[in-house]
């Protein structure tokens, strides 16, 4: 059973989902949101470390995937805030001896629908589709879930649900 943890930073909310798979199916074991309250830079990047660190050191998963960095030259704070994100995020997977994947939107977006360009609200769809969910998970979580997807279709999972009961979106297992 391989168990991968996607990410989708951010520096008030960070998606995350955990799943396992292997040739039969895959399954949600964790998905949902890290909040990190309003205040200085430092001490949100602190949160998040903690976080990812608490998450990684239950579950133990075989590799973590980041969305890669998106920078649009209109919004360069934006950019170089989410690289302060990824980098302490980065920082606990390393620590956690856990081998780290990127990948760019377009490219899980293109997995995952058969389009590049695909709208927040399909990736969403798509991903509550493959997971079975009762529900469309927000878009955070839908992103780390579809990184996850994305990453475990790499390594031959088949990305169709397990025969069993399906939790709501949000559910944390």
């Amino acid at each position: 059973m391989l168990i991968a943890l996607g990410v989708d930073p951010g520096l008030r909310a960070t998606g995350y989902c955990i799943l396992q798979g292997d040739h039969l199916g895959c399954g949600v074991r964790a998905l949902g949101v890290l909040q990190t309250a309003p205040g200085d830079l430092s001490s949100a990047l602190a949160e998040i470390y903690r976080e990812i660190t608490d998450l990684l050191e239950q579950i133990r998963p075989q590799v973590v995937v980041l969305e890669d960095l998106f920078a649009h030259q209109r919004f360069p704070r934006t950019a170089l805030t989410l690289a302060h994100v990824r980098g302490a995020i980065a920082l606990a997977v390393a620590n956690a001896g856990v081998a780290v994947e990127t990948l760019a939107p377009a490219a899980v977006k293109r997995a995952l629908t058969g389009n590049g360009r695909a709208s927040k609200a399909q990736v969403q769809a798509m991903v509550a589709r493959i997971l079975g969910l009762t529900g469309r998970p927000g878009s955070h979580s839908a992103d780390a879930a579809a990184l996850a997807l994305t990453a475990l279709s790499r390594r031959g999972v088949a990305l169709t649900p397990p025969r069993q009961s399906r939790p709501a979106a949000g559910a944390r297992v």
